[in-house]
Protein backbone atom coordinates (compact mmCIF):
# COMPACT_ATOMS: atom_id res chain seq x y z
CA UNK A 1 0.00 0.00 0.00
CA UNK A 2 1.42 3.38 -1.39
CA UNK A 3 1.82 5.96 1.73
CA UNK A 4 -0.37 8.90 1.55
CA UNK A 5 1.45 12.31 0.72
CA UNK A 6 2.31 14.51 3.52
CA UNK A 7 0.72 17.74 4.16
CA UNK A 8 3.38 19.88 6.05
CA UNK A 9 2.60 23.94 6.74
CA UNK A 10 4.89 26.11 8.75
CA UNK A 11 4.15 29.88 9.80
CA UNK A 12 5.74 32.68 11.80
CA UNK A 13 2.78 33.37 14.08
CA UNK A 14 3.87 36.38 15.77
CA UNK A 15 2.83 35.52 18.96
CA UNK A 16 0.91 32.16 19.38
CA UNK A 17 -1.14 34.02 22.30
CA UNK A 18 -2.20 36.65 20.23
CA UNK A 19 -2.98 34.84 16.89
CA UNK A 20 -5.11 32.41 18.95
CA UNK A 21 -7.76 34.90 18.92
CA UNK A 22 -7.35 35.65 15.32
CA UNK A 23 -8.79 32.68 13.43
CA UNK A 24 -5.71 30.49 13.92
CA UNK A 25 -7.33 27.46 15.11
CA UNK A 26 -9.79 27.06 12.26
CA UNK A 27 -7.27 27.42 9.51
CA UNK A 28 -5.35 24.70 10.86
CA UNK A 29 -8.60 22.55 11.26
CA UNK A 30 -9.75 23.51 7.89
CA UNK A 31 -6.20 22.63 6.27
CA UNK A 32 -5.25 19.79 8.53
CA UNK A 33 -1.51 19.37 8.08
CA UNK A 34 0.43 16.47 8.50
CA UNK A 35 2.60 18.50 10.91
CA UNK A 36 2.44 22.47 11.66
CA UNK A 37 5.82 24.24 12.26
CA UNK A 38 5.63 27.57 13.94
CA UNK A 39 8.16 30.50 14.80
CA UNK A 40 7.83 33.53 16.93
CA UNK A 41 5.60 31.61 19.35
CA UNK A 42 6.88 34.21 22.12
CA UNK A 43 5.51 31.99 24.82
CA UNK A 44 6.25 28.42 26.65
CA UNK A 45 4.29 25.83 26.23
CA UNK A 46 2.69 26.11 29.99
CA UNK A 47 1.52 29.66 28.72
CA UNK A 48 -0.97 28.14 26.30
CA UNK A 49 -3.73 26.86 27.20
CA UNK A 50 -4.09 23.21 25.25
CA UNK A 51 -4.52 23.75 21.67
CA UNK A 52 -4.59 21.69 18.40
CA UNK A 53 -5.62 18.61 20.35
CA UNK A 54 -5.92 16.70 16.91
CA UNK A 55 -1.92 16.47 16.96
CA UNK A 56 -0.85 14.00 19.66
CA UNK A 57 2.79 15.24 19.58
CA UNK A 58 3.45 18.78 20.36
CA UNK A 59 7.20 19.79 20.57
CA UNK A 60 8.42 23.42 21.81
CA UNK A 61 11.41 25.25 22.19
CA UNK A 62 11.15 28.42 23.86
CA UNK A 63 13.70 31.35 24.19
CA UNK A 64 15.39 31.84 27.52
CA UNK A 65 14.48 35.17 27.19
CA UNK A 66 10.32 35.94 28.11
CA UNK A 67 8.29 36.75 25.15
CA UNK A 68 10.87 36.00 22.61
CA UNK A 69 11.64 34.32 19.57
CA UNK A 70 10.45 30.46 19.83
CA UNK A 71 9.95 27.68 17.82
CA UNK A 72 7.04 24.99 17.97
CA UNK A 73 6.06 21.61 15.95
CA UNK A 74 3.07 19.79 16.05
CA UNK A 75 3.17 16.24 14.51
CA UNK A 76 0.28 13.49 13.76
CA UNK A 77 3.29 10.90 13.65
CA UNK A 78 5.84 10.68 16.67
CA UNK A 79 8.93 11.28 15.64
CA UNK A 80 11.90 9.03 16.06
CA UNK A 81 13.51 11.73 17.63
CA UNK A 82 13.81 15.44 18.38
CA UNK A 83 16.84 17.52 19.23
CA UNK A 84 16.50 21.21 20.43
CA UNK A 85 20.12 23.85 21.23
CA UNK A 86 22.88 22.11 20.28
CA UNK A 87 26.62 23.60 20.92
CA UNK A 88 27.26 24.42 17.40
CA UNK A 89 24.51 26.97 17.23
CA UNK A 90 24.54 28.06 20.67
CA UNK A 91 20.63 28.57 20.55
CA UNK A 92 19.49 30.10 23.58
CA UNK A 93 16.49 31.91 21.88
CA UNK A 94 14.43 28.70 20.35
CA UNK A 95 15.11 29.40 16.94
CA UNK A 96 15.90 25.42 15.63
CA UNK A 97 13.83 22.42 16.46
CA UNK A 98 14.92 18.93 14.33
CA UNK A 99 12.46 16.56 14.22
CA UNK A 100 14.05 12.74 12.72
CA UNK A 101 11.01 10.97 10.89
CA UNK A 102 11.37 7.86 9.18
CA UNK A 103 12.05 9.30 5.38
CA UNK A 104 13.95 12.87 6.25
CA UNK A 105 14.71 15.47 9.24
CA UNK A 106 12.78 17.98 9.96
CA UNK A 107 14.75 21.42 10.67
CA UNK A 108 12.12 23.85 11.74
CA UNK A 109 13.90 27.14 11.76
CA UNK A 110 13.57 31.20 12.52
CA UNK A 111 16.72 32.54 11.76
CA UNK A 112 18.26 35.60 13.49
CA UNK A 113 16.90 39.12 12.02
CA UNK A 114 19.92 41.69 11.23
CA UNK A 115 18.34 44.44 12.59
CA UNK A 116 17.48 48.10 12.17
CA UNK A 117 21.17 49.75 11.39
CA UNK A 118 22.38 45.91 10.62
CA UNK A 119 23.52 45.67 14.20
CA UNK A 120 23.10 42.03 14.20
CA UNK A 121 24.24 41.42 10.78
CA UNK A 122 27.76 40.19 12.07
CA UNK A 123 25.58 37.75 14.67
CA UNK A 124 23.30 36.51 11.83
CA UNK A 125 26.24 35.67 9.46
CA UNK A 126 28.04 33.43 11.86
CA UNK A 127 24.54 31.96 12.51
CA UNK A 128 24.12 30.92 8.71
CA UNK A 129 27.74 29.33 8.94
CA UNK A 130 27.00 27.52 11.78
CA UNK A 131 23.42 26.22 10.73
CA UNK A 132 24.84 25.41 7.41
CA UNK A 133 27.46 23.15 8.81
CA UNK A 134 24.66 21.91 11.20
CA UNK A 135 22.66 20.69 8.23
CA UNK A 136 25.09 19.32 6.31
CA UNK A 137 25.77 17.30 9.24
CA UNK A 138 22.50 15.94 9.54
CA UNK A 139 21.89 15.43 6.03
CA UNK A 140 24.67 13.02 6.38
CA UNK A 141 22.31 10.80 7.92
CA UNK A 142 19.12 11.45 6.20
CA UNK A 143 17.56 13.96 3.88
CA UNK A 144 16.57 17.46 4.88
CA UNK A 145 13.57 19.28 4.73
CA UNK A 146 13.45 22.71 6.05
CA UNK A 147 11.20 25.38 6.94
CA UNK A 148 10.41 28.39 8.75
CA UNK A 149 11.29 32.21 8.73
CA UNK A 150 14.63 32.64 6.95
CA UNK A 151 14.33 36.76 7.65
CA UNK A 152 15.85 36.91 4.18
CA UNK A 153 14.58 37.76 0.59
CA UNK A 154 17.00 35.35 -1.81
CA UNK A 155 17.05 37.33 -5.31
CA UNK A 156 15.42 40.74 -6.11
CA UNK A 157 12.40 39.47 -7.11
CA UNK A 158 11.37 38.14 -3.60
CA UNK A 159 10.25 41.45 -2.87
CA UNK A 160 8.25 43.88 -3.85
CA UNK A 161 10.83 47.20 -3.71
CA UNK A 162 14.46 45.33 -3.99
CA UNK A 163 16.54 48.88 -4.92
CA UNK A 164 14.97 50.77 -1.99
CA UNK A 165 16.30 47.89 0.37
CA UNK A 166 19.96 46.73 -0.48
CA UNK A 167 21.47 47.91 2.87
CA UNK A 168 18.35 47.10 5.14
CA UNK A 169 17.91 43.57 6.96
CA UNK A 170 16.83 41.20 5.26
CA UNK A 171 18.30 42.11 1.82
CA UNK A 172 21.94 42.89 2.56
CA UNK A 173 24.59 41.20 0.09
CA UNK A 174 25.64 39.21 2.89
CA UNK A 175 22.02 37.87 4.29
CA UNK A 176 21.39 36.83 0.20
CA UNK A 177 24.91 34.89 0.19
CA UNK A 178 24.07 32.89 3.37
CA UNK A 179 20.74 31.92 1.67
CA UNK A 180 22.82 31.16 -1.73
CA UNK A 181 25.05 29.42 0.28
CA UNK A 182 22.38 26.75 1.17
CA UNK A 183 20.98 26.60 -2.56
CA UNK A 184 24.80 26.05 -3.90
CA UNK A 185 24.99 23.49 -1.36
CA UNK A 186 22.34 21.40 -2.59
CA UNK A 187 19.34 22.68 -0.87
CA UNK A 188 16.17 23.41 -3.56
CA UNK A 189 13.67 26.14 -2.72
CA UNK A 190 10.70 24.29 -3.37
CA UNK A 191 8.55 27.70 -3.94
CA UNK A 192 10.67 28.18 -6.65
CA UNK A 193 10.04 24.78 -8.14
CA UNK A 194 6.90 25.67 -9.39
CA UNK A 195 6.73 29.42 -9.45
CA UNK A 196 9.39 31.31 -11.44
CA UNK A 197 7.62 35.33 -11.47
CA UNK A 198 7.96 37.69 -8.83
CA UNK A 199 4.94 39.00 -6.96
CA UNK A 200 5.08 36.26 -4.44
CA UNK A 201 5.37 37.25 -0.52
CA UNK A 202 4.85 35.81 2.68
CA UNK A 203 5.86 38.83 5.09
CA UNK A 204 4.46 42.81 5.16
CA UNK A 205 5.31 45.26 7.18
CA UNK A 206 2.34 46.66 9.76
CA UNK A 207 3.00 50.23 8.69
CA UNK A 208 2.30 52.07 5.45
CA UNK A 209 -0.48 49.60 4.80
CA UNK A 210 1.64 47.48 2.98
CA UNK A 211 -0.15 44.45 3.55
CA UNK A 212 -3.11 45.76 1.28
CA UNK A 213 -0.71 47.34 -1.12
CA UNK A 214 0.92 44.05 -1.37
CA UNK A 215 4.10 45.32 -0.62
CA UNK A 216 5.28 42.45 0.32
CA UNK A 217 8.88 40.11 1.10
CA UNK A 218 9.19 36.43 0.89
CA UNK A 219 11.16 35.32 3.34
CA UNK A 220 9.02 32.10 4.89
CA UNK A 221 10.06 29.08 2.77
CA UNK A 222 10.74 25.06 2.25
CA UNK A 223 13.85 23.44 1.35
CA UNK A 224 14.94 20.57 0.73
CA UNK A 225 17.70 18.13 -0.38
CA UNK A 226 18.01 17.32 -3.84
CA UNK A 227 17.38 13.64 -3.32
CA UNK A 228 13.55 14.55 -1.87
CA UNK A 229 12.65 16.49 -5.28
CA UNK A 230 11.46 13.53 -7.21
CA UNK A 231 9.02 13.56 -4.11
CA UNK A 232 7.54 16.90 -3.92
CA UNK A 233 4.48 17.25 -5.11
CA UNK A 234 3.61 20.68 -4.29
CA UNK A 235 4.17 24.44 -2.49
CA UNK A 236 2.29 26.65 -1.74
CA UNK A 237 2.09 30.46 -0.36
CA UNK A 238 -1.13 31.11 1.82
CA UNK A 239 -1.24 34.67 0.78
CA UNK A 240 -4.86 35.39 1.89
CA UNK A 241 -4.65 34.00 5.91
CA UNK A 242 -4.47 36.17 7.94
CA UNK A 243 -3.73 36.92 11.73
CA UNK A 244 0.40 37.47 11.77
CA UNK A 245 2.24 40.10 9.79
CA UNK A 246 3.46 36.37 7.90
CA UNK A 247 1.41 34.25 6.55
CA UNK A 248 1.55 30.53 6.10
CA UNK A 249 3.53 28.34 3.55
CA UNK A 250 3.32 25.05 2.39
CA UNK A 251 4.48 21.55 0.78
CA UNK A 252 2.90 18.45 -0.25
CA UNK A 253 5.55 15.99 -0.38
CA UNK A 254 5.50 11.29 -0.48
CA UNK A 255 7.07 10.35 2.15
Amino acid sequence: MTPSPLKLISWNVNGIRAILTKGFEEFIKNEDPDILCLQETKAQSSQVNTLLTQYPHHFWHSAQKPGYSGTAIFSKTEPIQVTYANTLLNDTEGRVIAAEYQSFILINVYTPNAQRELTRLEFRQDWDSRFLIFLKTLEKTKPIIICGDLNVAHTEIDLARPKNNTQNAGFTPEERKGFQNLIDNGFIDTFREFEKKGGHYTWWSYMMNARAKDIGWRIDYFLISKTLRPHLISAKIHKTTMGSDHCPVEIMINP
